[in-house]
C-alpha cells in the first residue's frame, strides 16, 4: 500500500511538473532578478518596455502556431512581418497614402502570401519547411528592392497611427491586442471543432482524411491565418519602431518558434497552444531582461535564444511521446 502511494504521488507530481513546470519557472525568474535587481526589475518602465516588444513576438508566435498545430513549419513568418512592417510605412511616406489603407493593403497582401504558403504545401507537395523558406527570402527580396535597402524615416507620420501601440490606463495597447487574439485562437483550438480537427491532422493526417476532414483546405486555412498575424504584427510594429528597415523581420524568428515550442512543453503537454506559448514568450523576456540587468553583453541573447530552442525541441519531442504512450495505455 505505501508502495503505491508513493507511486500515485510521484505520477501526480510529475504530471503537475510537465502542465505547470513553465508556470513555476515564471514565477522563480521573477522572484529571483526581483531580489537581485530590486529597483528596476519589476519597474512599471522595464514591464511596460517588455510588454509592447514582447507582444510582436507573441503575434508572430501564434503565427507559428497555426500550421504546427497541422505539423507544418512556417519559416517566412520574420521575412514576412518585415515586408508587412516596410510596406506600412513606405506606403504612408512615398505613396502619401492614409494609415488605414496602407493597412488594409498589408493586410490583404498577408492573406495572399499565406494562400501562397498554403498553396505550394498542398497542392505542389513541396514540403512546409523548404516551401515557405522559399517564400521567405523572396519577401526578404521584395523588402530590400522596395526599400533599395536603406531606411525609410517616418518623420511625418500621423499621431492616430503611432498611438496604435500607446499605453491605455498604464498598459500597453498592444498586449491587450495579444489577450484578444490569443484568446480567439484559444475558443477556436481547445472549444471548437476546427480546432479538433486541426490537432487530429497535426497527429495523424491520413487517420484525418480516412474520417472524412479534407486536410489540404485545414493545412490552407492555418497559413492563410499566420498570414494575417504576421501582416498585423507588422503594422503594429511600424507603429512601434517609426520607420522602415528592410533587416528587420528575421531576427523574430527565432524568439517565435522558441516561444511556441517551449510552450509546447506546458499547459497542454505534448502539443503547440495558446497558453503554453504566451507563457513561453514571459519567461524568454523577463529571464533575458534579468540576465541584460546583471551586465550580460548583448550578443548572449543569441545563445539564450538558441540554447531555449533546442531545448524546447527536446521537451517538446519528450512530452509528444510521452502523450502517445499515455493514449496507447488508455485504449488497451
Amino acid at each position: 500500500m505505501p508502495q503505491s502511494l508513493t507511486g500515485r504521488s510521484f505520477k501526480a507530481l510529475s504530471e503537475f511538473v510537465s502542465t505547470y513546470g513553465l508556470l513555476v519557472v515564471f514565477v522563480l525568474v521573477l522572484a529571483l532578478f526581483t531580489a537581485l535587481r530590486p529597483s528596476t526589475f519589476l519597474s512599471s518602465g522595464n514591464i511596460g518596455n517588455l510588454l509592447t516588444s514582447q507582444s510582436i513576438t507573441a503575434l508572430l508566435a501564434f503565427a507559428v502556431m497555426l500550421p504546427l498545430t497541422t505539423g507544418r513549419f512556417d519559416m517566412s513568418v520574420g521575412y514576412h512581418i518585415g515586408l508587412a512592417h516596410v510596406l506600412t510605412i513606405g506606403l504612408q511616406v512615398n505613396a502619401a497614402l492614409p494609415w488605414p489603407a496602407a493597412a488594409a493593403i498589408v493586410l490583404v497582401a498577408g492573406l495572399a502570401i499565406g494562400l501562397v504558403n498554403g498553396i505550394l504545401v498542398t497542392r505542389f507537395r513541396i514540403d512546409a519547411f523548404i516551401a515557405t523558406m522559399g517564400v521567405g527570402s523572396l519577401l526578404y527580396g521584395i523588402s530590400n528592392w522596395y526599400t533599395d535597402g536603406q531606411q525609410i524615416p517616418g518623420f511625418s507620420l500621423p499621431d492616430s497611427f503611432t498611438g496604435l501601440t500607446g499605453f491605455l490606463n498604464g498598459v500597453p495597447v498592444t498586449a491587450l491586442y495579444v489577450a484578444v487574439i490569443g484568446g480567439l485562437l484559444w475558443l477556436v483550438l481547445e472549444r471548437m471543432p476546427v480546432g479538433r480537427s486541426l490537432y487530429v491532422i497535426g497527429s495523424n493526417a491520413r487517420a484525418a482524411e480516412l474520417s472524412g476532414i479534407n486536410v489540404a483546405n485545414y493545412v490552407i486555412g492555418t497559413f492563410v491565418g499566420s498570414g494575417l498575424l504576421c501582416a498585423l504584427a507588422g503594422i503594429l510594429l511600424a507603429s512601434i519602431l517609426r520607420a522602415a528597415t528592410p533587416s528587420v523581420g528575421p531576427e523574430y524568428l527565432l524568439p517565435a518558434f522558441a516561444g511556441v515550442l517551449l510552450g509546447a512543453t506546458s499547459i497542454r503537454p505534448g502539443r503547440v497552444n495558446v497558453p503554453g506559448t504566451v507563457l513561453a514568450v514571459l519567461v524568454l523576456a523577463f529571464s533575458f531582461s534579468g540576465v541584460q540587468q546583471l551586465g550580460a553583453a548583448f550578443y548572449i541573447e543569441y545563445f539564450f535564444n538558441g540554447g531555449i530552442l533546442i531545448l524546447a525541441v527536446s521537451l517538446s519531442v519528450y512530452a509528444a511521446i510521452r502523450r502517445r504512450k499515455a493514449a496507447v495505455s488508455a485504449s488497451t
